[in-house]
């Protein structure tokens, strides 16, 4: 598995036992909010509320601060004006790079973005400079149970809709569908009995860029820097690094 296919899953297993989970909830609770502003308050019509909901219930968030999010959202509660922005960008040995955030001071963000990506080795660039290399996908991590054999999985997989499945991690199956269908992919394979952990966008690659050594540090570094910002929402790339590196061992 590439190095990009690997930081989601990776990053999802530290942030279940993440110490700063209230980082965590914070991202989840802006999403939410500019979910419920743009698209309203109700998940069931509301796609990207859907998303952050679940993400949301994933995380254990308290279902008052969740009501509160999407209230702050549709107005009936008074909260701060969130601003969708992107970025895109190389990382060392040319990597690509791409960003979303969610700011309320643009001119704070910019340049913080611009410095991140100079301190590890890296450039800002222009829209659009890198985003022809990335296509968007639904991706869902199903935690790997006895119960099911891989066999009765793929099977389980294919019959829900979806169009790929990764079975190289040792922990998760992770599930691949057009972003239109990530909602009924995941209500199908829950349905199928299997558990769902996770059900996400993901902006996967056409072609990744092997790093080692030094370059490769720098890039975990930089994601790291990315992940811990408050206004980044999402971060992909297009590496591919040793997995123990990547897993920290």
């Amino acid at each position: 598995m590439s190095g990009h296919n690997k930081w989601s899953t990776i990053k999802h297993k530290k942030g279940r036992a993440d110490a700063k989970r209230g980082k965590l909830f914070k991202k989840i609770i802006r999403e939410i909010t500019v979910a419920a502003r743009e698209g309203g308050g109700d998940p069931d019509s509301n796609p990207r509320l859907r998303a952050g909901v679940a993400a949301a219930k994933a995380a254990n968030m308290p279902a008052d601060n969740i009501k509160r999010a999407i209230d702050r959202g549709t107005g009936a509660l008074p909260g701060v004006t969130y601003e969708e922005m992107s970025f895109e960008g190389y990382g060392p040995g040319g990597v690509a790079v791409m960003l979303e955030l969610l700011t309320d001071n643009r001119n704070r963000t910019t340049p913080e973005i611009r410095h991140l990506f100079s301190k590890h080795g890296g450039n800002l660039g222009e829209n659009g400079c890198v985003s022809w290399l990335f296509t968007r996908k639904g991706l869902i991590l199903v935690p790997r149970d006895p119960e099911f054999d891989e066999d009765q999985v793929m099977e389980l997989v294919l019959e829900a809709g979806a169009h790929d499945i990764d079975t190289d991690d040792d922990d998760y199956y992770r599930v691949y569908s057009s972003p239109e269908e990530l909602h009924a992919v995941k209500e199908n394979l829950e349905s199928g009995g299997l558990t769902v952990e996770a059900a996400q966008m993901e902006m996967e690659p056409s072609s990744t860029t092997r790093l080692e050594g030094k370059k490769a540090q720098q890039m975990i570094r930089l994601m790291e820097a990315f992940d811990d910002h408050d206004d980044v929402q999402n971060v992909w790339a297009n590496f591919d690094i040793n997995d123990e590196l990547l897993a920290g061992k």
